[in-house]
């Protein structure tokens, strides 16, 4: 029979480009020691380190609230920290959080929501915290600020989790939700209706019934961006239950956006990976968006209330 539970995975992002700028000895004491101080916050909150894992930590707590301020925690003093440090060398932190069944074995922790929060930590970008619906409906309302990005898809998973972003801003953000209470998530009915893509001067509209498109380098795109880091066939843009899905089909990968997104934070980074784009925001194509330098595109989603979604692409 299994413990309820609630894991949480944080990693520490850019690690590769700090080993390069400092070298192995010093850019290793130097994670080795932020493992330990975010080994030591869990505990601090009541959490059990059930492992380190290279450049992460694996825990687990007894509550869904308990987690919740240890990982806030995380995040507002580490972002004190890099505030002061030289930019080569910010490693941010990326947090996943789930609540469920787990089963210890010889030290060890398995199960679903083990499953979730780890692979929420790699979906969740640099300085966010992802958290699922079951995390997320054990807080007191309002106690904690966070916004639905509604059903994703998660490799090896048959249902889609309810995620949400929990905001670790000090201050408000207009664009996120305080829900009273917390209703059950349905996915949306048939809903988008077309896709507006623009690049420099080129501008088209592609509607759901002509989906699905490619963009890329070649004339066999149809949507094409004529940059070298771009693929022959970089992306497919698909409509598929109502919604309009970014795939990424790249050799350097694929940036995603969403306006009300400030920062480079709120990037999403795909590598044969998918993503429900909905509202309008922006597309990188082979490099990040905070590469002033990096092809985009704009984007623009109409014909109803879009959710976000991504997964594996295989």
């Amino acid at each position: 029979m299994g413990i309820q539970t609630t894991v949480v995975f944080a990693d520490l992002t850019g690690s590769t480009r700090v080993f390069e700028a400092m070298g192995n000895a010093r850019a290793t004491e130097t994670v080795t020691r932020l493992i330990q101080w975010i080994g030591g916050v869990c505990e601090s909150h009541g959490g059990r380190v059930v492992k380190s894992l290279g450049d992460g930590v694996f825990a687990t707590f007894q509550s869904g609230p308990a987690a919740t301020a240890a990982v806030l925690e995380m995040q507002r003093n580490h972002q004190k920290r890099l505030s002061v440090w030289p930019v080569p060398l910010r490693m941010d932190l990326q947090i996943g959080v789930a609540s469920g069944e787990i089963v210890e074995v010889d030290g060890d922790c398995y199960g679903d929501a083990v499953n979730l929060a780890s692979r929420l930590s790699d979906l969740a970008g640099p300085g966010q915290i992802w958290a699922t619906d079951s995390v997320i409906e054990q807080l007191h309302d309002g106690s904690v600020r966070h916004r639905n990005l509604g059903p994703i898809n998660i490799r090896g998973r048959n249902e889609m989790a309810i995620v949400h972003r929990v905001d670790w801003q000090e201050e408000v953000s207009e664009f996120l939700t305080m829900p009273a209470s917390l209703a059950p998530q349905k996915a949306p009915d048939s809903t988008f209706g077309q896709i507006e893509l623009a690049w420099l001067d080129v501008r088209s509209m592609f509607r759901a019934a002509e989906l699905p498109i490619h963009l890329g380098r070649v004339d066999d795109a149809q949507f094409v961006v004529n940059d070298p880091r771009v693929s022959r066939l970089h992306a497919r843009i698909e409509a598929r239950q109502g919604s309009c899905v970014l795939v990424d089909v790249s050799t350097y990968g694929t940036w995603v956006r969403f306006h009300g997104t400030a920062g480079a934070s709120g990037e999403i980074a795909l590598r044969r990976q998918e993503c429900v784009l909905h509202g309008s925001g922006e597309i990188g194509l082979g490099a990040p968006l905070s590469d002033f330098s990096a092809p985009t595109i704009s984007f623009n989603t109409t014909g109803g209330n879009v959710l976000l979604a991504r997964r594996d692409a295989r």
